[in-house]
């Protein structure tokens, strides 16, 4: 029992799973981006875009040589299948050798790109282009294009590429993801005609940047029971409110936004330029890498065209949503986790470690066993989504857990360190500001 349930500490794979060459040629790619001699040579923006356009293909080539395979053999359980395992309940969390190539990639961007962009950019409230650039080819291989088919990109997949760059910052993270996010439900429930206007500028090389809007500024906000609303006049829409935690709202040209229309949810496609539509930033405690604003609509009109989906497929697109935000509580309670373990581990107190004295150690303990069953409940509902089963419930106690929980190990690694956490040479400060976002935000991004 205890070899199918082994997780391999640094990307959440099975013990028996080995890194794929794609990861090792992502680090080679890493190394040749941070060369100090392209600045010398003043090559530092071709060789990083020939490295973007060159890796990006080669995910979308693997990604359709891989589902072309996947038709043409057996299915199997992988590791967010939660087949069970007979009478025992047993499932298997051993990933399939897609997911496993996408998590070492995305590792490999989380610890080269973002980790070193992460204080910066949270500092400048901006993602650096290096670093969007480099998610791009990982992001690009779990966002769901018209006419692929379900296995070539899957909630599972996208669940662990998110906890695996969640783990190099969150912040960026988020901004890295939004894009995805709408591409993502353009596909999976626009029209023919909504995919083919907005999924070339969604998908393409140089993706305009675009946002998935459901959060609003109240005490108490309910997603189900919005205040910005939609109203009919004749075949156009007027929307009117106000919303916030818009990721990279300055830059923003497609938003896709939640309002109310005849007593129900939905979701509209609404361009920046639009008439009476404004942003105004407004910087959170935490995410501050993911430039987050505040959205006002006023009488703003739309196509009939504009309308996404069904009022089901919105609780869909909030549900999945939520499970994203679980993913990436989980990275960020592993990179939190990992930190607090390296520091107790190094520093001194008399001669010792201080993992060696019970309090401390106590403390790491808790962090570890508060973070695996976040892990597992989200993985859980994940398996689930991709099984095509319902995810609703599985998703609600994810996201209970994630909540408090992350709450909690953020906070413990901040009371590890002591004041040191509050100088601004460690990280922990800023998880624990990014955790304290999970219980608060909806939308910006999706599985």
């Amino acid at each position: 029992m205890q070899e199918r349930f082994a997780i391999r500490r640094a990307h959440g794979l099975a013990s028996t799973e080995r890194p794929d060459p794609m990861g090792r040629a992502i680090a080679a790619l890493t190394a040749v981006a941070g060369a100090s001699a392209l600045d010398r040579l003043h090559l530092r923006k071709p060789t990083e875009r020939a490295l973007f356009l060159g890796t990006r293909a080669g995910f979308q080539a693997i990604g359709a040589t891989t589902s072309q395979a996947a038709r043409l053999r057996p299915r199997r359980a992988s590791s967010g299948q939660g087949k069970p395992g007979g009478k025992s309940g047993l499932f298997d969390l051993t990933p399939t050798t897609d997911e496993q190539l996408l998590v070492d990639a995305a590792t490999e961007v989380a610890d080269g790109f973002f980790r070193t962009d992460a204080a910066a950019s949270d500092r400048a409230r901006k993602a650096t282009d290096l670093a969007l650039k480099s998610a791009a080819a990982v992001t690009g291989a779990v966002t769901l294009r018209a006419g692929q088919p379900a296995d070539v990109r899957t909630p599972m997949a996208a669940t662990l590429v998110t906890e695996a760059l969640a783990r190099g910052d969150m912040g960026l993270a988020v901004a890295a993801l939004a894009t995805p996010a709408v591409a993502t439900a353009v596909a999976r429930w626009g029209t023919v005609g909504q995919q083919r206007l907005h999924l070339g500028r969604l998908t393409g090389h140089e993706p305009v940047a675009a946002a998935l809007v459901i959060a609003e500024p109240r005490p108490l906000f309910d997603a189900t029971e919005l205040q910005t609303t939609a109203t009919r006049q004749g075949k156009r829409f007027v929307l009117d409110g106000e919303k916030c935690g818009v990721v990279r709202g300055a830059e923003v040209e497609v938003f896709l936004v939640a309002a109310m229309l005849d007593g129900a949810p939905r979701l509209f496609l609404v361009d920046a330029d639009t008439d009476g539509v404004e942003t105004i930033d407004d910087p959170l405690m935490g995410l501050r890498a993911a430039a987050t604003s505040r959205l006002v609509l006023n009488g703003v009109a739309v196509d009939g065209t504009a309308l996404l989906g069904s009022a089901e497929d919105y609780l869909e697109c909030l549900t999945l949503s939520r499970l994203a935000w679980c993913a990436l509580a989980v990275g960020t309670g592993r990179a939190a986790l990992d930190h607090s373990i390296e520091f107790a581990n190094a520093e001194r107190d008399g001669g010792e470690p201080l993992s060696h004295h019970q309090g401390y150690a106590f403390l790491v303990s808790r962090m570890a066993m508060e973070l695996e069953g976040m892990r597992l409940v989200t993985y859980k509902a994940a398996s689930r989504a991709t099984a095509g089963l319902s995810f609703t419930r599985e998703v609600g106690l994810a996201r209970r857990l994630c909540v408090e929980a992350g709450m909690t190990i953020g906070s413990d690694a901040v009371q590890l360190l002591g004041d040191s956490a509050l100088t601004g040479d460690y990280p922990v400060e800023r998880w624990f500001r990014d955790l304290r976002a999970v219980g608060a935000m909806e939308g910006a991004v999706l599985v």
